[in-house]
This record gives C-alpha cells, sequence and structure tokens, in this order.
C-alpha cells in the first residue's frame, strides 16, 4: 500500500479532483489543509518549492498539481 499524501486548500478545483480520483479508486490518504495549518504548508514550501496547490506526495514521489496520468502510474493503477 503506498503512502499517500496531498497538501490542498478548501477552495482548489484541482484538489477536489485529486481527491475524488483517490476516492474512486480506493487510495487512502493524508490530507492537509494548507490554509489553515502553516507548519504543514511550510513543509509542502520546503518539499515543492513553490505555493501552488494540490501537492501529492505518493511515497518518495512528488507531484505538483493533478497529473492524472502521473498519479496512476506512481499508484500502480496503468
Amino acid at each position: 500500500m503506498k503512502n499517500v499524501t496531498i497538501y490542498s486548500t478548501p477552495s482548489c478545483h484541482f484538489c477536489h479532483l485529486a481527491k475524488d480520483f483517490f476516492k474512486s479508486n480506493n487510495v487512502a490518504y493524508t490530507e492537509y489543509d494548507v490554509v489553515s495549518n502553516l507548519e504543514k504548508r511550510k513543509e509542502m514550501v520546503e518539499k515543492s518549492g513553490q505555493m501552488g496547490v494540490p501537492v501529492i506526495t505518493i511515497d518518495e514521489s512528488l507531484v505538483v498539481g493533478f497529473d492524472k496520468p502521473q498519479i496512476a502510474k506512481l499508484l500502480g493503477l496503468i
């Protein structure tokens, strides 16, 4: 089972698409709201070098944005 984390904001359309994709593929994930959690926002920026969301980690891999083909590949769905 993969360790999946998403750094997101409540108003981010692509964050919602990513979470819906995870749910429809039965992928468990941890979500951090970087609007309300300043510590996780700092962690996200340190990992990705930017403030844009979503930032998704799958095990040791980092995906910035909702790159569905890349996410599916990293999750072993394709």
